[in-house]
């Protein structure tokens, strides 16, 4: 396995790969990573003869007051681990490499579906990731890219604009990884006090009773409330609590496929988790 930190490096390294016409595989990552990053590198190594991952910590995604200077580092602990599931090449470029030494005047935004969920929370982010994935896109120039599902919003973002400016890739969404409690793992849940982290197991445990009552008939206005309810009486500050069609438009009733959102933060730490509710007749 190598490790690239500059574009010409990782260009370089892939060159013979290029050459030979094999597939490509991507998993951008900002590093810190657990077993749902790994499982996206299994997930690529399927498919894909060669498999990259990305580790850099995006600047331009993170808000004023969000975690961008805490956010650990941890570039030796993922190189083992990615060695360990068959990673060929990690790029992990600096700012500098990534963004130079000018101003950035060019933007990329996805409009209508970053308007609400994460993207009212977090105004300016999914422009961050867009513009960071595309460069990441144009410096690798992968087959395929993976994702997780646990990003739901982000998913649809970057299958959005790849689909609207025509990059020439396939952009695969896998399954949510979780603990066995059910928590959805994420690189933010170290920050979870013991305290805290028993208690986050209840995010995913309110969506699979909300599924339950969607199928027992029960209003989609009311199973959100209860969502709300069981989550605040819990102890969590709720962000949102949301539903919407698997294209992430606004629904008023289950009558047809449904994901189910939910944002909430326990102590400084913020979670998020979602699941897709099959409508049957």
């Amino acid at each position: 396995m190598k490790t690239e930190t500059t574009i010409q490096g990782l260009s370089a390294s892939l060159s013979p790969a290029r050459s030979a016409r094999k597939i490509i595989g991507f998993v951008p990552t900002m590093g810190n990573l657990h077993e749902g990053h790994l499982n996206l590198v299994r997930e690529a190594k399927k498919l894909c003869d060669v498999v990259v991952v990305s580790i850099f910590v995006n600047p331009i995604q993170f808000g004023p007051n969000e975690d961008f200077d805490s956010y650990p580092r941890t570039l030796e602990r993922d190189s083992h681990l990615l060695a360990d599931v068959g990673c060929d090449i990690i790029f992990a470029p600096s700012v500098e490499q990534m963004y130079g030494n000018k101003p950035r005047l060019t933007n990329i935004s996805v409009s209508d579906i970053t308007n609400d969920l994460c993207g009212l929370q977090r105004p300016g982010h999914f422009d961050g990731v867009a513009v960071v994935v595309t460069k990441l896109f144009n410096i690798v120039q992968p087959n395929y890219a993976f994702f997780g599902q646990k990003d739901y919003q982000q998913l649809a973002v970057i299958r959005q604009f790849v689909r609207d400016l025509n990059i020439p890739l396939e952009v695969i969404g896998v399954p949510i990884t979780r603990a066995e409690d059910g928590l959805a793992l994420s690189s933010r849940n170290g920050y979870l006090s013991a305290e805290h982290r028993a208690i986050a197991p209840t995010i995913y445990q309110s969506l699979n009773a909300a599924e339950k009552q969607l199928h027992s008939g029960v209003s989609l206005a009311e199973v959100l409330e209860n969502m709300k309810q069981k989550l605040t009486q819990a102890g969590f500050i709720v962000d949102y609590v949301e539903a919407r069609t698997p294209e992430l438009q606004k629904i008023e009733a289950f009558d047809q496929d449904v994901v189910l959102f939910v944002a909430a933060k326990l102590g400084t730490t913020r979670l998020i988790d979602n699941l897709q509710v099959k409508h049957t007749a």
